[in-house]
């Protein structure tokens, strides 16, 4: 969300701000903006004055009253009606403007930071110092859905009779490499880097989807449960049905019927669950002398429904994955030197894991909604012969405590700050997958596993 304030006193950087990430019209939108704002403020503050107005009619009326001066307590009887009246029609203008405005805010992408280069994609973005590491591979590199299949390990028929498209079975080594790299991520995360594990929720609220950006712009790239009208008439069939008579059953409906507007979503990542944590929090100064590093490893959930006709073979973009996330909660001075520090510990797993990368500085076009900066940390892939994204590490800077009204106070101060939250991928497990499976694939059509991961896979040194 953004500062309102901020956007009254100085609409020219918002104006600029949008306009660079892609918002068409942005001058007509803070104008907009402004209106509204304007109607907000004049509506709150001709309540207020009619609130204080009606207050000393109505001490009035006891005074006359008192006099028994009828006409003067009828006078002001009548005017203190005429003053409800006035005071439910500012009610009423300051909750349309209020609504209208905070909906309007909510749409709006956050500003970019001032070194963030312009551009509209992913061509725009910037390469941030040499690639790490050198391919592992010569000549020509299999694909990892066609290593995989070989190895009779990837099943994405089974997975497609089950589930549909962009799900995938693994089985036996390749299931235990999978979780070997999950598992070694959250180790490396917790032990080396200090991060504190988090074993969060999958399903949350509307809410907590607003707080860090998803909702209410990407709905249709998110999973939810069963609507509103299809729970009622799933309830109303089973009162209506052989089970009416029972008397457990009919509660139960009713019961899960009060929830029915208790709309839940599966996370699309961790990033939800954990930045949640703070909000409607007042930390002290204290909790965030050190930032708040926390990281979970979940399954991720995503309807992909802006990505039709890519990637559609393969463990590239899936409807479900697994991903081990990383969140920062810090201080306002603190956030830039944490997101160098948190893009580093991503980079510390492909190091360990002797895979070769690139870092990237994304340009204004190509960030996601919630962030200022971003560094996508891109690995090779020898089959297609380039570097494909792995982790995207991004500070969000205010922009998502203030939708989840996540403040601290300072050491001797009265007022709260809202806090700066970050996030990225410590790494996606199934990218990394790929990206072994690809860069450690043998000769004979099995895949060497990495030193590093040999403990996890009771010493094995080969899948297949």
């Amino acid at each position: 969300m953004h500062d309102i304030k901020a956007i009254r006193e100085n609409p020219d950087a918002y104006i600029a701000g949008w306009t660079s990430r892609g918002v068409e019209n942005a001058d007509a939108v803070v104008a907009e903006i402004r209106s509204l704002d304007r109607d907000l403020r004049a509506a709150q503050t001709a309540g207020q004055d009619a609130l204080a107005q009606r207050n000393a009619a109505s001490k009035a009326i006891g005074a006359a009253m008192g006099k028994k001066d009828m006409a003067e307590a009828d006078r002001l009887k009548a005017e203190v009606e005429t003053l409800k009246a006035s005071i439910a029609a500012n009610e009423a203008v300051e909750t349309a403007k209020g609504t209208a405005l905070r909906d309007l805010l909510a749409g709006l992408k956050n500003l970019a930071a001032d070194d963030v280069p312009d551009g509209d994609d992913e061509a725009d973005n910037v390469q941030v110092g040499d690639a790490v590491g050198t391919p592992r591979r010569d000549g020509p590199a299999k694909d990892h859905a066609d290593l995989g299949e070989a190895l009779g390990l990837l099943d994405f028929e089974a997975a497609a009779r089950m589930s549909g498209a962009r799900f995938a079975v693994l089985k036996g080594g390749l299931a235990r490499l999978e979780r070997a790299i999950g598992q070694f991520m959250l180790d490396m995360q917790t032990g080396q880097h200090g991060y504190l594990e988090v074993n969060p929720p999958y399903l949350v609220r509307d809410d907590a989807m607003f707080g860090t950006g998803q909702l209410p712009k990407f709905e249709e790239d998110l999973f939810q449960t069963l609507d509103e009208l299809a729970e009622v008439s799933l309830r109303a069939n089973l009162m209506d049905g052989p089970l009416a008579a029972a008397g457990p059953a009919i509660q139960e409906a009713r019961t899960m019927r009060a929830e029915i507007a208790d709309r839940r979503y599966l996370i699309p990542t961790a990033e939800v669950s954990l930045t949640n944590l703070v909000r409607e929090q007042i930390l002290s100064e204290d909790d965030l002398a050190t930032p708040m590093r926390l990281t979970a490893l979940t399954p991720c959930f995503r309807a992909e429904a802006g990505s039709a006709g890519r990637d559609t073979r393969g463990l590239i973009r899936q409807h479900q994955f697994s991903k081990v996330e990383l969140v920062s909660i810090t201080r306002p001075e603190d956030s830039n030197a944490e997101h160098e520090r948190m893009t580093e510990c991503a980079e510390a797993v492909l190091k360990a894991l002797d895979l070769p990368f690139r870092r990237m500085l994304l340009c204004k076009g190509d960030m996601g909604f919630s962030a200022r900066k971003t560094y996508d940390l891109e690995v090779w892939l020898p089959s297609q012969g380039t570097y494909r994204e792995i982790s995207s590490c991004s500070n969000c800077g205010d922009f998502q405590a203030r939708r989840m009204d996540a403040r601290f106070k300072r050491a001797g101060e009265k007022k709260t700050e809202f806090v700066h939250t970050l996030n990225g991928s410590g790494l996606a497990v199934g990218r990394t997958l790929v990206a072994v499976m690809e860069n450690y694939q043998q000769d004979d059509g099995r895949i060497a596993v990495p030193a590093a991961l040999q403990p996890y896979m009771g010493g094995a040194d080969y899948v297949g």
